[in-house]
């Protein structure tokens, strides 16, 4: 059974020795791991046996304490406790000069040293720690260094669960893509096998008739070679009767020979024979011609990668309108302001696009980098509609109210060459805005807040 004194020098929270002991304010005192493990999941840092709460998160050792346990130890002949060994050795380790129990830190030479070590020439006017209040601020010190490196590895675990999330993205980005991908080739497959039905039934129509047309002159020319035969025959006939006989039927013969007319040889005609021509002259083009009803070419094309968490796209990425935030991955060019940006950045040459415009708030226009002088400027030029008035924006620069109505369509117009970026109402041919300044390069910009906005298709033409 324990002794008084034992009970007395043990820790209330594991009841045995204590082992490197901290004093709370309220004059109770523990070992520092069972405090720290009684206070890791509570929100106040209160005694164990008292309740009371302290007023310092990491309270001093009590060296006195910690002194006597050793002492009492000792005495005992009992091993140190566990928490208190920094060595293998089992007990407190001696100076391997002078055989005396190691108290003492020097700062200097970062090594545990005795009372004698102290006043020799080797530490004179060193720098001295007792070992558990030197132990305890370089703990410290360690704490703060690795802190960084904690704080660092939370962020690249939840750059990890990002780069997760993003992979899982592209996977169903990929299935989308190859659906609408299968989609439209369906459709072109359609369109061919529609057009390659039709071609083939205007070829089999064409075979019938000219075969009926070969068939009905076959039989005129039957029937004429009967009656050539017949008349042949008959005059054969006579010309084998006796003199006499022939004679008198010499002026009948004479006759029908006379009504017996020789017929035009018969010719085949080229329009007899299938135009081939017709239907094999240019075929991939012509078919490519009819194509244009199923195909359309729009100048701009929007990058689904920039667009807003809670901007919905259409699946041929020309139109974009408001919807519920969707989870996407917060890559670079990620627009958070409710837009989206075109998928080709224009350096160079002249282009232009439409606009179809709609609802309370939106936004038409472009973004990026112009020159001016030694230095390169972002900016943003656009034409917007917002708490029902229309205005175009310029940065840097004032926003310009605009006297127009009743918007449909916006055109845009960038011409590198003269430098110069145009807003016009195609409708009605009226200018609403010009920019003139140095641009280095562009993407063309749309925004919205509720309706949608569609980028208008342009007409294809075919030059011979």
């Amino acid at each position: 059974m324990a002794s008084r004194l034992e009970q007395d020098l043990s820790c209330p929270i594991c009841c045995e020795l204590f082992r490197d002991p901290v004093l709370l304010t309220c004059s109770h005192s523990f070992c520092t791991v069972c405090l720290e493990n009684w206070w890791e999941d509570k929100p106040l840092k209160t005694c164990p046996v008292c309740k009371r709460r302290s007023s310092k998160d990491h309270p001093p050792r009590n060296l006195a304490l910690k002194n006597l346990v050793e002492t009492f130890t000792e005495e005992k002949g009992q091993t140190a406790p566990a928490a208190e060994q920094t060595s293998p050795s089992p007990q407190q380790p001696e100076c391997s000069l002078h055989s005396k129990k190691l108290r003492l830190f020097c700062l200097d030479h970062q090594e545990l040293i005795c009372l004698v070590c102290r006043d020799s020439r080797t530490h004179k006017d060193h720098r001295f720690r007792p070992i558990e209040e030197a132990a305890s601020d370089l703990r410290e010190q360690l704490r703060r260094n690795i802190k960084p490196l904690q704080d660092k590895v939370k962020v690249l675990d939840e750059s990890r669960a990002q780069f997760d999330e993003a992979a899982a993205h592209i996977s169903l980005q990929t299935k989308q893509t190859q659906a609408q991908i299968r989609a439209e080739f369906e459709k072109l497959h359609q369109f061919l096998r529609d057009e390659e039905e039709s071609r083939m039934k205007a070829l089999r129509e064409e075979e019938e008739l000219k075969i009926q047309d070969m068939k009905d002159k076959m039989a005129a020319l039957s029937r004429d070679t009967e009656a050539l035969s017949k008349t042949i025959s008959e005059t054969e006939e006579q010309l084998r009767a006796a003199d006499a006989s022939f004679l008198l039927q010499y002026k009948t013969a004479e006759e029908r020979l006379q009504r017996c007319p020789l017929v035009e040889e018969p010719q085949i005609k080229q329009s007899d024979l299938i135009d081939q021509a017709k239907h094999l002259g240019n075929l991939g083009f012509n078919i490519w011609m009819n194509m244009k009803k199923l195909v359309q070419f729009f100048p701009v094309v929007l990058e689904p990668n920039s667009a807003d968490s809670d901007l919905i796209l259409s699946e041929d990425l020309t139109s974009v309108r408001k919807g519920e935030k969707q989870k996407v991955p917060q890559n670079s060019g990620r627009q958070t302001d409710g837009s989206v940006r075109g998928s080709e950045r224009f350096v160079s040459g002249t282009h232009s696009w439409e606009v179809e415009v709609g609802g309370k708030v939106w936004a038409v226009g472009v973004s990026g980098h112009v020159q001016r002088g030694a230095n390169t400027g972002f900016g943003v030029w656009f034409i917007r509609f917002t708490d029902g008035k229309y205005s175009a924006v310029s940065t840097p620069g004032p926003v310009k109210r605009l006297s127009v109505k009743n918007l449909q369509r916006v055109r845009v117009k960038l011409d590198f060459d003269t430098n110069t970026l145009t807003f016009t109402d195609p409708d009605t041919n009226t200018d609403l805005h010009t920019v003139t300044d140095s641009f280095t390069w562009i993407f063309q910009h749309l925004r919205t807040r509720d309706a949608p906005l569609k980028i208008s298709p342009k007409s294809i033409t075919v030059t011979v």
